[in-house]
Parts: C-alpha cells; structure tokens; sequence
C-alpha cells in the first residue's frame, strides 16, 4: 500500500509499505478519508517524535478485513476509528480524567512502524481494545469526509461538558479554525452569546452564520471592551482559547469576569509560557482549566450529531488532497488562506 511517512526533518514523504497484519480481535480499514489536525501538525513541524512514523488520526473508512473473534463488525462496514480508549479502571478512568490513563495514551492503530494513528496511509490494522469500544459505524448518506469530523468534535464537545456552559452565557472563542467554529456552533446549541475572533475575514463570515452573535479581527478591536458591552460592563462569563499565540491567555482574563472559566484548548507545547496576574485568578475567583482529546462518554453523542446533520459542519471541509499531495495539505495547514479551514487526506486517491 501507499503511505505518507514522516521521516524526520519537517518532512513527509509517500513510500510503499506492507498492509498491515491483523490478529484475533483487530480490523483491518482502508481509509477514505483522514482530517489533518493540529497535533499531527505540530509533531511534524517541530520533529517531536523520532521518525518514521505515519500519523493522521481522523479516521473514516470501511472495514476491510476482520480477525477471528470480531462480531459486531463485518467486512464493508463504513467506520470511524478513535485511536486512544481508555481502560476505564485505574485512578483516573474513576475521576473521567480519560486523557491521563496509561492505557489511553498507547496509540490503538496504526499503518506500520511505531503506531501513531496511520489514518495518512491506505489501511490501518485497529487494534482490539478499539474495535471494542473506540469504532463507530457511519450511517448511509454520511460521506467519508464528514465522518471524519467525529473525533475532533469529540474533543470540542467533551470541552463545553467540562466548561458547564449555560444558554445565556457570553462566551468569547479565541481563534474561528476548524476546531473554533466547532465550539462556536456547540456553544450556539447550548444557547450562548458568542463573541467570535479571527484575524481571516473569510473565517468571521462564517463563524457568523454557523451562530457568533459579534465576530471581530482582534488587531483592529478592542476584545476586552467588546466583552464587557456584551455584559453590561461585566466581561465574559466563558473563554475559550481555540489557537495558540503570544498574549492570548492574557487577553482572556482581561475579557472574562471575576468568577469566569478560561479554557486552554490549542496550548499544547511544553514550550509554552503563560504569566498572569495572581490576583487575577486568586480574588478574581477564575477557573483556569486545560481539555484534551477525546471522551469516551461522549463518542456516541459526537458521532449522532456528526452523522444527522444537526450541526453544520459539512461547511468545515474546505480542501481535499490525494496522499501524495499530502506536504501541500500540510502547509496549507499550517499556513491557511482566506479559504481554507479543514484540509481532508484521501488516501486512495494518488495522482
């Protein structure tokens, strides 16, 4: 098979690869269809884990082989895969802190070489303890493409849970990319006041009509200010800080209330240095809290509202690339233009 492979030094490149093998309780899929996502971005930009790997975890695909002992799949199948589940015993499987279990953070499929998703390749062995509780079954009429929003819809959805937004609630989301307007159409379900910021007029157009009641360029608004006409003078009860740049966490607490929640969402990079006014969050009594990945509660929510329509995320997917034009989609990525928002890898498409 084909397979884009990361082989180190910001690069990717299409090589041949055996079809990987599968035992008793594993799958084998051929990918449709695989989203880019920032963190696979990131692990190829700044060359975080040593090569070679192939990555690309937004799985969607049908099922094309099955091991012995697996019955509630069959070949043909159309499925989304996650790749991390949880064992949902240890300390904080019990407390739903899912990202933190050991068992969680093994990587479940892969495309050969260390696992680390494979979805960017044209078949991923899925290992048991996913095909047990991490593969989700795509309904007719859903294309491989929107099924592959479920994964990180998961992440957004799991976040707003955490959050404990209320209709009413005036949020500010920092950054409309594909992950910012997932929050911005969730926070609009749960019937909050959105406060949207970008600096592409492309993508505040669109956060407008997916539900942002203002949406602004911060380089040429007064965010902290637009906050507080928003509130009666009071700040954002909500932030959630979708991009990761310079000034962006400070900017949050000057836009929320006393008493408000901030979420780091896009803050992922040990790199990363945040400094904040302590009376800020001590007597401003502020909730400063991190999300990551994926619930497993929550994947059949993610899934039924990926799968009927009732968000519209169909108008994320912006680019669709063959696998060998895999480093164009990935520095379309990284460097996006007025109309690029998800960039989709189709694996079986070569050109």
């Amino acid at each position: 098979m084909h397979a884009a492979v990361y082989t180190g030094n910001r690069s990717v490149s299409v090589k041949e690869v055996p079809v990987p093998g599968i035992g008793p309780g594993e799958i084998l899929v051929r990918v449709h269809s695989c989203g880019i996502c920032h963190t696979d971005l990131k692990k190829i930009e700044y060359d975080l884990l040593p090569p070679p790997r192939i990555y690309g975890h937004e799985t969607a695909g049908e099922v094309a082989a099955v091991g012995a002992g697996v019955t509630r799949f069959a070949v043909g199948d159309r499925v989304v895969a996650f790749h991390h589940i949880p064992c949902g015993k240890c300390f904080y499987c019990e407390r739903k802190l899912y990202a933190q279990c050991d068992v969680y953070k093994r990587v479940g499929i892969t495309a050969g070489y260390e696992p680390a998703g494979g979805g960017f390749s044209q078949f991923v062995r899925v290992m048991d303890w996913i095909v047990d509780r991490g593969v989700e079954k795509i309904p007719a009429g859903v294309s491989y493409d929107v099924a592959s929003l479920v994964e990180p819809l998961n992440t957004c959805l799991k976040a707003v849970d955490q959050m404990g937004l209320r209709a009413g609630d005036a949020v500010l989301i920092q950054g409309q990319g594909p992950i910012g307007m997932m929050f911005t159409m969730l926070a609009k379900r749960a019937g909050c006041r959105i406060l949207a910021t970008d600096t592409i007029a492309g993508r505040l157009e669109l956060a407008r009509r997916f539900g942002a009641d203002v949406a602004v360029d911060p380089r040429s608004a007064d965010i902290p200010g637009e906050c507080r006409r928003m509130t009666s003078g009071r700040g954002a009860d909500a932030v959630i800080s979708a991009v990761s740049a310079p000034g962006l966490v400070e900017e949050a607490v000057r836009s929320s209330r006393p008493g408000a929640r901030i979420l780091l969402f896009a803050q992922t990079s040990d790199k990363e240095r945040i400094e904040l006014s302590g009376k800020d969050i001590c007597m401003g009594e502020r909730v400063l809290m991190g999300s990551y990945s994926a619930s497993v509660d929550l994947q059949a929510e993610s899934a039924r509202l990926v799968f009927s329509g009732a968000l519209p995320l169909a108008h994320l997917v912006s680019h669709r690339v063959p696998l060998n034009q895999m480093m164009e989609g990935i520095e379309l990525a990284l460097h996006p233009d007025a109309k690029s928002l998800k960039i989709v890898v189709q694996p079986q498409r070569l050109l």
